[in-house]
């Protein structure tokens, strides 16, 4: 017989500051469908992110080009 293993679900630490998803589409300049996707999948954590960003050489765009 199968024995059903359930996994408890466990929340991420959130490590550094959070991105609001509309920060972080603006700030890589991606699309929002984009955005939600790498949002939802790796959470609001803006080191996460960063560091996800700069893995695939994806710089972010400077405040100024912004217009902030």
């Amino acid at each position: 017989m199968t024995d059903v293993i359930e996994h408890s679900t466990t929340r991420k630490v959130l490590r550094g500051r959070a991105y609001s998803l509309a920060e972080f589409s603006r700030r890589y300049r991606l699309e929002a469908d984009e955005a939600a996707r790498l949002f939802d999948k790796f959470g609001p954590s803006a080191t996460e992110l960063d560091l996800l960003m700069a893995a695939k050489r994806r710089p972010p765009v400077s405040l100024a080009a912004l217009g902030a």
